[in-house]
């Protein structure tokens, strides 16, 4: 199973309610073999219109943030917890997030990257739950380093905001770029680690 699989699966699906109100599915985008993987919770209105994750105003702040660090968006993967967009952006229900979630961790077992930065709180919520780790709050565990041990090898999960929440609140862009560049130098590192074994 690939990639292309998953998103045949995902347009396709009616297991909630969701598909009756989106324009399209949004399965994700980048580099299939990324080391590092960006998972919102759920496609805002741009996303629905184009069929594509992070492509409003929040996509933009998260693709400058990586430009400014010297990442392309190619070079990354980015998904949602959900595929469709919830009617007027509101928030993701607890039916639909686990209706979803098999689709998230599928992409994730596929490209089975080294660092997963959780943007927001449901995202944060919905994957470190699924690693056994007890999500206290985005304010609370934003920042930190949770290191799973997963698909054979070592997995960081960094939670930080979401950058729809920093457009609203510029104060919190230093703490997201700082945890932006924490996931950043975590891949550096290992990459140095692995080469001294080359």
């Amino acid at each position: 199973m690939n990639l292309e699989d998953i998103e045949r699966e995902i347009r396709s699906c009616k297991r909630c309610d969701l598909w009756k109100f989106k324009t399209n599915y949004v399965s994700g985008e980048g580099n299939p073999n990324a080391r590092i993987v960006f998972v919102g919770e759920a496609p805002g209105r741009e996303e629905d219109i184009q069929g594509r994750p992070f492509v409003g105003r929040a996509g933009r702040y998260l693709t400058e943030v990586l430009s400014r660090f010297g990442l392309d968006r190619r070079d990354v993967y980015i998904t949602n917890v959900l595929k469709c967009r919830p009617p007027n952006n509101r928030d993701p229900t607890p039916e639909e997030i686990k209706a979803c979630k098999p689709y998230l961790m599928k992409q994730l077992e596929i490209i089975k990257p080294d660092v997963i930065v959780c943007l927001g709180r449901f995202s944060s919520s919905t994957i470190l739950s699924e690693f056994g780790i007890d999500f206290k709050g985005i304010s609370r565990d934003r920042g930190k380093v949770f290191e799973v041990e997963k698909w054979g090898k070592r997995i960081h999960l960094i939670p930080t905001y979401h950058p729809a929440a920093v457009l609203r609140n510029r104060s919190l862009s230093d703490y997201f770029e700082r945890d932006v560049k924490t996931a950043l130098d975590i891949l550096k590192r290992r990459r140095k680690t692995l080469l001294d074994f080359i």
